[in-house]
């Protein structure tokens, strides 16, 4: 009898889209029940939502002021005290499941298995190595099965669930030695998460300095997307590093991403490989990152937004 615990990701007021792609992995375990947990201060909000998606049998909110902020040593010894009523624990393989999973692993004394992508069975699973280039079958031993979900390998399961929402009470102690200090993003927090959008606009280095990098700004301000950067961007300081995507940054399955001045190293490249349609304009005909476009276009990425942002006017 599987019985799936997903732990939900949000900011205090509203649900992140990656907790509705780990209920769909969570489907294919084909458990008996689908449980969230929603760690807050106040997350009536949030369980509600959460309660609204489809397949879920029910939310636990669990409401502390400990949980305002999200930081895993706080969060780790709560969700080891509702594990044990489970056969899973699955998160969403982003930065707050990367950080909180493998605490949680820990002190239940499980090996994790980290960005699942295929459910073979309720212990056999699917995940990615070499950079995306090569898949491998794991099998979890006996115990808990903590994991953390490859959000881009799964869609976002549907609304049009009612599950209940029960309130739970957790009696733990909590460390002493971590406090929360302060969060801080790279700024444009009203665009849309770069790990849930629909649309993603990139640049690399070949935008040329972080002056410069306002046209990709601009572009995605009028997109609505979210805006990304490849790693050598990220290196010489023209953009925040919070920005990245490929194997060493985010992850990401947009319907869109736009790549402007991007060469596609194979490390970005495995951040990407998943989108819907891939957009890349570079000056430079051999790029790699031709090689798997969608569409291509060889020229100025200054004049071809400039070409796109009076197009879209």
């Amino acid at each position: 009898m599987n019985k799936v615990l997903v732990i939900a990701e949000h900011d205090g007021s509203n649900l992140n889209g990656s907790t509705a792609r780990a209920i769909s992995c969570a489907k294919d375990i084909q458990a008996e029940s689908i449980d969230i947990v929603v760690l807050a201060a106040d997350g009536s909000s949030v369980a509600e939502q959460a309660a609204a998606l489809a397949g879920v049998n029910k939310v636990l909110l669990v409401q502390n002021p400990a949980n305002e902020h999200p930081v895993a040593a706080f969060l780790a010894p709560q969700i080891e005290s509702l594990a044990t009523d489970y056969t899973h624990v699955l998160a969403p393989s982003t930065t707050f499941g990367k950080d909180l999973m493998p605490r949680i692993a820990a002190h239940l004394g499980v090996p994790q298995i980290s960005d699942i992508m295929r459910v073979e069975s309720a212990t056999i699973f699917d995940r990615p190595v070499y950079a995306g280039n090569a898949i491998i079958t794991v099998e979890a031993p006996a115990g808990i099965i903590v994991g953390t979900v490859r959000t881009a390998s799964y869609p976002v399961a549907e609304n049009g669930g009612s599950a209940s929402i029960e309130n739970r009470e957790v009696s733990v102690e909590l460390p002493s030695h971590t406090r929360f200090v302060s969060v801080s993003t790279g700024g444009g927090e009203e665009r849309p998460d770069l790990q849930a959008a629909a649309t993603v606009v990139s640049g690399g280095r070949g935008v040329g300095s972080e002056e410069n990098f306002k046209v990709i700004y601009g572009l995605a301000d009028k997109l609505g997307a979210a805006v990304g950067a490849s790693r050598a961007a990220v290196d010489v300081g023209f953009i925040p590093n919070d920005h990245q995507v490929g194997q060493t940054g985010k992850i990401i399955a947009p319907d869109l991403y736009m790549a402007f001045g991007i060469s596609g190293a194979i490390q970005h490249l495995a951040g990407i490989k998943d989108a819907g349609t891939i957009v890349a304009v570079n000056k430079d005909a051999d790029a790699p990152i031709f090689e798997v476009a969608d569409f291509g276009l060889v020229g100025d990425l200054f004049q071809v937004i400039e070409d796109l942002e009076k197009a879209l006017a």
